[in-house]
């Protein structure tokens, strides 16, 4: 908790009993969406793992702003257990979007039984490109085409073993290369895929959900009994990673930039994206080779926040002509 000058007033773990906690995501709610992107079970500690663990891992847990202290580690079941990376919520909606850091994961919705209140349940979908159901979208996927979408429901929420992603794809849902970044923008949702593209390096994807009411009771039905859904664009595909090196966290700057921290090797930089899709630099990790993390914008958008991994360093850039 900082004083409007940055000055440090309290700080406290807010979170404790959850493993491999991951980049996560505010609500317009006002709390903190932390993600666990692990999926050990006190089963697979018989396999000779170094992880010790007596409950299952890799849910989502909630974090209110107003916290004093730790809170209770409740899973958000009905979110599914798979390796989280990061959420994002459409604030018109209260749908929550969830990215998958796995070479072939999904691209997840949920969508709440009662919006602000994750923990009353609600329905897991998986994204589809409706005209290539069972789609491979880490090569070889158009850039600047927009493609309509479908949304396929998830049964297993909570299975056993890490099998969510599985039981997408068998039903059509797109294949995504690592996703990770994800953040929400006047109607938009933008996502990283971090070693997507016909060269490994990343993509960076934009999703536009059809906010038309009456838009699931379409004339044209989704092919696969799923729901539709809007339409997916592949922004970004240098193919080339001394343009863009694995793009990690996202965030939407206030002068209306996507910043995306990069995870790569070498130099690691923040890297910038303008709406006409121009990639620049806007900051270089000039202390060692570590990445960019935990990117985000104060209320008052004239602080940037961000993390250097290791040694683990909380970082402040500010501006005055930088505020909304």
């Amino acid at each position: 908790i900082l004083d409007p000058d940055l000055t440090v007033v309290q700080q406290f773990t807010s979170l404790a009993g959850t493993s491999r906690n991951c980049a996560g995501g505010s609500t317009p709610w006002q709390s903190w969406i932390s993600c666990e992107e692990i999926t050990m079970t006190p089963a697979l500690n018989q396999s000779g793992s170094l992880e010790n663990v007596d409950k299952a891992h890799g849910y989502n847990f909630e974090v209110p702003a107003a916290a004093t202290g730790a809170v209770l580690p409740e899973p958000l079941v009905a979110m599914g257990r798979f390796r989280h990376e990061a959420i994002a919520v459409d604030p018109r909606t209260g749908i929550v979007y969830q990215t998958e850091d796995q070479v072939d994961g999904l691209f997840y919705r949920f969508i709440p039984n009662e919006p602000e209140h994750l923990s009353a349940g609600g329905t897991l979908e998986a994204l589809m490109i409706r005209e290539v159901p069972y789609a491979l979208t880490h090569s070889r996927f158009p850039v600047n085409r927009p493609v309509p979408v479908e949304w396929i429901p998830i049964e297993d929420v909570d299975p056993a073993e890490d099998t969510i992603r599985y039981e997408g794809h068998s039903k059509g849902a797109a294949l995504f290369s690592r996703g990770e970044g994800i953040c929400y923008s006047d109607g938009h949702i933008y996502f990283t895929c971090t070693n997507g593209g016909d060269v490994p390096s990343g993509q960076v994807w934009k999703y536009t959900p059809d906010f038309t009411p009456s838009s699931e009771t379409a004339s044209s039905e989704p092919s696969s009994g799923g729901t539709l859904g809007g339409m997916l664009e592949l922004l970004v595909q240098p193919n080339n990673p001394r343009i863009l090196d694995y793009p990690d966290n996202i965030i939407m700057a206030p002068w209306g930039d996507l910043l995306l921290c990069e995870d790569g090797a070498g130099e690691q930089f923040v890297m910038g994206l303008t709406p006409e899709g121009q990639l620049y630099p806007f900051a270089r990790n000039a202390l060692n080779g570590a990445e960019f993390a935990g990117i985000c914008v104060a209320p008052t958008g004239s602080t940037l926040f961000l993390n250097i991994y290791s040694p683990g360093l909380t970082l402040a850039v500010w501006n005055e002509e930088m505020a909304i």
